[in-house]
């Protein structure tokens, strides 16, 4: 903590990260974040208890401001009144959504990359807000953080380590801006690192869970059987084995069921993982499964919730877990991981998609293609124009064949034809 009586021009130009003290006996400080943000925050004792207030940022709020807020608190807090509980009362009521829109509308100076930017909007989005969107963040405590980080823990570890990570930071912006106060539920050591695995522990050798090759028509058989958009999403994923975000965020402007040869889904690169387009061939049965969707209005998505926004990931990932409950109630082992037994989870469906094209000796480039891996070198990749679309189109025709238990032959073009085109 450097001492002494900050100046306007010092307050302006410091871009050193840390803390600076004002003295003169009313706590006032400046905070300097690791990447130029700055922010005014008091230490005043109120009630007998040492509190931090977050009295604004600058230049919003300039060295002289700071000072007459600062010392308005010191007073107020003397006579014995809350000068916290006083603003908080005053501010309107802020939802973890409202904090994360603030927070990152000033995170974006940090990042010289738009992508970044995008990365912490999308996961916040995806698994955070379905539980802490609407949520008053003075009221988030640690049984809300477990319940957004636990679904994910483990079969996504390294996502959810950066989720915990990027709750973490919006509420202590919420914190130091005086919308909350006290310990932050999302911070790790002596608080998380308690009661969850350590993420390291758990990457080494902890691939998702996927379904036997031989379970997969009956579980298809039951999976059919239940209702709900979730539920059709999952057939979705199961039958393109596409990632859950990419169908999740599916929207119908990216769909033409009309192609000249055959039906196509284009994702934009912005959506997938390796940063490039990817054309999925959509065979009869997503075909017909699309077709019979309903739409909302307004809404662009294929796969909608309730509000017409995307759909969670928790929302697939609960159907895979009731359909194993069903099973067990029913006096059967559940839908398990034949390795891990491990209940399987919707990403291990493109792990027995990966198991049933090796089993069928599909060429390897071919596999790894259909599921948007990366194919070869950087030079091999320059190279190579053709994104096999037509051939990836009759392997999925006969995965779908197999998922229904049938052969689906009919469908089926060579895998060792040369001619590709694009439509």
């Amino acid at each position: 903590m450097a001492q002494g009586k900050l100046t306007a021009v010092f307050v302006r130009n410091t871009k050193q990260p840390g803390k600076y003290h004002d003295g003169g006996g009313i706590g006032l400080f400046l905070w300097v974040k690791v990447g130029g943000g700055k922010f005014w925050v008091q230490r005043v004792t109120i009630e007998g208890k040492r509190r931090e207030i977050g009295l604004g940022s600058f230049p919003l709020v300039s060295l002289g401001e700071a000072r007459e807020m600062a010392t308005d608190n010191k007073r107020k807090a003397r006579q014995g009144e809350n000068p916290l509980r006083e603003k908080q009362t005053k501010k309107s009521i802020l939802t973890f959504r409202k904090a994360t829109e603030r927070f990152l509308k000033n995170k974006t100076k940090e990042f010289s990359n738009p992508k970044h930017i995008k990365q912490w909007q999308s996961t916040l989005e995806t698994y955070a807000m379905p539980v802490l969107g609407n949520m008053p963040v003075n009221a988030i405590a640690l049984p809300d953080i477990l319940r957004t980080l636990e679904p994910i823990w483990q079969a996504k570890t390294e996502t959810a380590t950066r989720l915990r990570g990027r709750i973490e930071a919006v509420l202590s912006w919420a914190t130091v801006a005086g919308y909350r106060e006290g310990d932050n539920p999302a911070r790790w050591k002596g608080n998380l690192s308690e009661i969850l695995p350590k993420p390291n522990k758990l990457k080494k050798g902890d691939n998702q869970p996927a379904l036997a090759l031989p379970d997969l028509p009956q579980w298809w058989n039951a999976l059919q059987e239940r209702e709900g958009i979730a539920a059709k999403a999952l057939m979705f994923l199961t039958l393109t084995a596409c990632r859950s975000g990419e169908v999740r965020g599916m929207v119908w402007d990216e769909v033409d069921l009309k192609a000249t040869k055959g039906p196509i889904w284009t994702i934009p690169k912005e959506r997938m993982k390796m940063g490039k387009e990817h054309r999925v061939p959509l065979p009869v049965a997503a075909k017909e499964l699309l077709e019979a969707l309903p739409r909302m209005e307004d809404s662009p998505y294929v796969f909608f919730a309730v509000r017409g926004g995307a759909l969670s990931d928790m929302a697939i990932s609960a159907v895979m877990r009731r359909m194993n409950e069903a099973e067990i109630k029913a006096g059967n082992q559940g839908w398990l991981d034949p390795r891990s037994k491990r209940p399987a989870v919707p990403h291990g469906l493109r792990s027995s998609f990966r198991d049933w094209a090796a089993e069928r000796g599909i060429e390897r480039d071919l596999a790894e293609i259909s599921l948007a891996h990366k194919v070869g070198s950087d030079v091999e990749r320059a190279y190579r124009r053709s994104d096999m679309l037509q051939r990836r189109r009759a392997i999925l025709e006969e995965w779908a064949g197999f998922i229904w238990g049938e052969s689906n032959s009919e469908n089926i073009v060579p895998f060792t034809s040369k001619s590709e085109h694009r439509p």
